[in-house]
Formats: C-alpha cells, sequence, structure tokens
C-alpha cells in the first residue's frame, strides 16, 4: 500500500490521493443510510431518497473545483457515463425483485386459495356427513316409533279378539250346558215315556225240552235223519199249541186295553 501510495504521489499530489480516499469514505457512508433506510422505514423521513451517484458526482465536482485538477473533471465524466448503465442495470434488478416478490405472492394467494378450498370441501364433507348420520337417526327413529305403534295396535287388537274370543266360550258353555241340561232332562223324560208306554215282556222258548231232544237225534244220526221225524211232528204240535195260546192272551189283552181306554174317556 506504502509503494502505491508512493508511486501515486509520484505521478499527482499526495493530497489527490487523500481527496479520492475521502470520496470513496463518502460513497461507503451514503450506501450506509441507504441499507439502513430499507431495514428501517422509520429512517426514511430524516434522510431523503438519494441516489449513492449524485452524493460522488456532487463530491467530485466539488473537489474538481477547489483543487484545480483536471483528473477530477475526468473522473466525474466516467461516472456520468457510466451511470446510465448503472441505473438500468439497478431498473432491471428491481424489475426483476419485484416480479420475483409478485410470483412469490401469486404462489401464496394460489396455495391460500388452494388451501381454503380443501377446507371448504372438508368442511362440506363434514357438513354433509354430519346430515346424512342426523337424517338417518331421524328415520331410525321415526322408523322405531312406527314400529312401536304397530305393536301396540297389534297388542290391542289382540286383547280385544282374546276378550271376543273368552265372551263367546262363555257363552258356548254357558249353552251347552243349557243344551246339555235340556236334553239330559227330554231324553230322561221320553225314556221314561217309552218305558211307561212300552213295557218289557219276558218270553221263554216254546217246547224247549223237545228242541233239544230233537237236536241231539239229529247230531246222533246225521245219516239216518228220518229216525227223528216223531219228535219233530211232537216238536210241531207243541209249537202250533202254544201261538193258540199267545193268540188268545194277546186277544184278552187288547180287550183290556180297549176298556182301560173307554173308560179314561168317561
Amino acid at each position: 500500500m506504502a509503494k502505491l501510495l508512493g508511486s501515486y504521489c509520484s505521478f499527482l499530489s499526495c493530497s489527490f490521493i487523500i481527496d479520492f480516499i475521502l470520496m470513496l469514505l463518502f460513497q461507503l457512508s451514503e450506501n450506509v443510510i441507504d441499507r439502513m433506510k430499507e431495514t428501517s422505514p422509520s429512517l426514511a423521513g430524516l434522510y431523503p431518497l438519494r441516489s449513492p451517484l449524485s452524493f460522488v458526482f456532487l463530491s467530485i465536482f466539488l473537489l474538481s473545483f477547489l483543487r484545480g485538477h483536471l483528473f477530477y473533471l475526468l473522473l466525474l465524466s466516467m461516472f456520468l457515463v457510466s451511470d446510465e448503465e448503472l441505473k438500468r442495470r439497478v431498473a432491471e434488478e428491481l424489475a426483476l425483485e419485484q416480479a420475483k416478490k409478485e410470483s412469490e405472492n401469486q404462489k401464496r394467494l394460489k396455495q391460500s386459495s388452494e388451501v381454503d378450498q380443501e377446507r371448504a370441501f372438508a368442511n362440506e364433507q363434514l357438513t354433509r356427513a354430519i346430515l346424512r348420520e342426523r337424517i338417518s337417526s331421524e328415520e331410525e327413529r321415526a322408523k322405531a316409533k312406527h314400529l312401536a305403534k304397530q305393536l301396540e295396535e297389534k297388542d290391542r287388537v289382540i286383547k280385544k279378539q282374546d276378550a271376543f274370543y273368552k265372551e263367546q266360550l262363555a257363552r258356548l258353555e254357558e249353552r251347552s250346558s243349557e243344551f246339555y241340561k235340556v236334553t239330559t232332562e227330554q231324553y230322561q223324560k221320553a225314556a221314561e215315556e217309552v218305558e211307561a208306554k212300552f213295557k218289557r215282556y219276558e218270553f221263554h222258548p216254546v217246547c224247549a225240552d223237545l228242541q233239544a231232544q230233537i237236536l241231539q237225534c239229529y247230531r246222533q244220526n246225521t245219516q239216518q235223519t228220518l229216525s227223528c221225524s216223531a219228535l219233530a211232528t211232537q216238536y210241531m204240535r207243541c209249537v202250533n199249541q202254544a201261538k193258540q195260546v199267545g193268540v188268545q192272551a194277546k186277544l184278552l189283552g187288547r180287550q183290556k186295553n180297549g176298556k182301560s181306554n173307554v173308560m179314561g174317556q168317561w
């Protein structure tokens, strides 16, 4: 650095070197102020917006006026020439930075919109699920209530039918008891009337001894049945005599009944 300053002092005066260093320090201080403005917006009111190059141009112009060095004017012309290029680059960088910020903002907005849409879709699905569950619960509750009402109605009908059938059964039992009683009485009365009207008659076999002898004779003389003809003739005579006796008894009974009927009419 000493060699460099020595060479510059040999070519130009040392005051020029010092002035150039001061100019660089001024430019650095201007950059520091601009960065502070970007980080803290409250400092923007304290320091008005100025281009770093304007401060440099002003410094060079003043130094050239005071020192009278031609080199300062040449340096000022160099900065004037390169200021447009620098402005263009700065404008491009600012435009790129702005475009980048806008792109990031668009991405954030898009992501936020997608998140909002997903949240809205999830809320809608949840609402639909809740509504379906609620509707299903209401339908099941209404169905259970309807079934309970149907069961109550069936129970009421069954109880009514049971009471009706019990009443009918009681009536049938009463009628059956009355009918049995009446029928028994009528049967008893009819039996007594029949028994009174038609008396039983006792009968005995006619000529039983001769009948037994004939049967024994036929068994013993199966090949000679004519040997039993005398017994058969006696049996026929006995039967005819019994018939005559029976006819006479019937006639006497009829005569007695006729007389009793006539007496009853009188």
